[in-house]
Order: C-alpha cells, then sequence, then structure tokens
C-alpha cells in the first residue's frame, strides 16, 4: 500500500497564500531549507496538483530562474512523476504530466492500492478533499515567521474537523518550523 503526504507552508496565522493568491512570501531560501527541499525532491514520490498550482509550479520549475534558484529541487521536480487533477485543462506540457479529469479521491486510492507514494504540494481545494475522504496519510506543515494581513486558510473546505497528532518537527535556523502530523480518522 502507498501513502499520501501533503507538504504545504503556511504563515504563522495559518495561511498558505496570501490575499492576492501569492506564494512568494514563503519562499525557502536558506540554505538548509534548500538542501532539504533538494532532497525531497528526489524522493520519487508522484507529484499531485490542481490546476492553479501546476501552472504556476510549471511557470517556474522547468525554466532557467528555477534551476538558477535551487537546481536540485528543479531537477527532481521536472523527473518526477506528476498529476494534475482539473475540469477544465486539456493537456500538461511539463515532462511526466499527465492530466486527470475524473474523481479525485477514487484515482488517490487506486494509486495507493497500487503502492504509489504520492506528495501534493499546495493544492488547498484537493488537500481538503483528500483529507475529508481520509486518504492523507501524513501532513508535513512548514510554518514561516511572517503574519500574513489576508489569506486562504491551509484547511478552507474541509467539512469536518480534522483530528491531527504530532509525530514530528525541525526546526530551521531561519525561524522556519517544519511540523509533521498524522491524521487521527
Amino acid at each position: 500500500m502507498g501513502a499520501l503526504n501533503v507538504y504545504n507552508f503556511i504563515s504563522l496565522n495559518g495561511f498558505y497564500k496570501d490575499a492576492a493568491d501569492g506564494i512568494a512570501w514563503g519562499r525557502h531560501d536558506g540554505e538548509e531549507e534548500k538542501a532539504f527541499s533538494g532532497k525531497n525532491a528526489q524522493s520519487g514520490s508522484t507529484l499531485l496538483f490542481g490546476r492553479k498550482t501546476y501552472e504556476m509550479m510549471y511557470r517556474f520549475w522547468p525554466t532557467p530562474a528555477g534551476h538558477a534558484t535551487q537546481a536540485e529541487t528543479a531537477t527532481g521536480m521536472s523527473a518526477a512523476e506528476k498529476i494534475v487533477f482539473s475540469r477544465s485543462l486539456e493537456r500538461a506540457d511539463w515532462h511526466n504530466t499527465r492530466v486527470v479529469h475524473g474523481d479525485i479521491a477514487v484515482e488517490v486510492a487506486r494509486l495507493k492500492e497500487a503502492g504509489k507514494y504520492l506528495t501534493i504540494l499546495g493544492s488547498g481545494s484537493i488537500v481538503a478533499q483528500l483529507a475529508a475522504a481520509r486518504l492523507v496519510d501524513t501532513f508535513m506543515i512548514m510554518v514561516n515567521p511572517i503574519a500574513l494581513s489576508g489569506g486562504t486558510p491551509i484547511f478552507t473546505g474541509i467539512p469536518a474537523n480534522l483530528e491531527l497528532e504530532l509525530t514530528d518537527h525541525r526546526i530551521f535556523k531561519s525561524g522556519r518550523v517544519l511540523l509533521t502530523y498524522r491524521p487521527v480518522y
């Protein structure tokens, strides 16, 4: 059986996107964070995105700017198998990417049963849907030492309370804190 991991970064007040739907405030520019990101990008997980997150990632990671910023992460992201869940996107041009139009929960359950290790980056609505379907195995939340004036909370759209158990943590020199949780279903 495979597993589904969610990796997201948030502000101190719980937003994963700012008021303009941006994420530039959450960059991982410390050397420790770059090494962590690069290592994770080599994990072999299949990356799952919603359309908006896919388009944002595609505009950056396979470009010269993405490679100049974090070469190891950019290389890993481009090499990884990627799935975009979308009702409107017809095709995806990023290497190793396919678009799925069907039921997200059914597809993810099928992939997990087939032994796939999956990671969601961003994609808040997909996170909410898969958490509600009890398909998420781990939440890795990178808390950034910034309070945003507004934005989108990470768990917008969950239909019921989601209890989490802390299983690990890591404090970075930059002041960022990585919290790893297991859902208590």
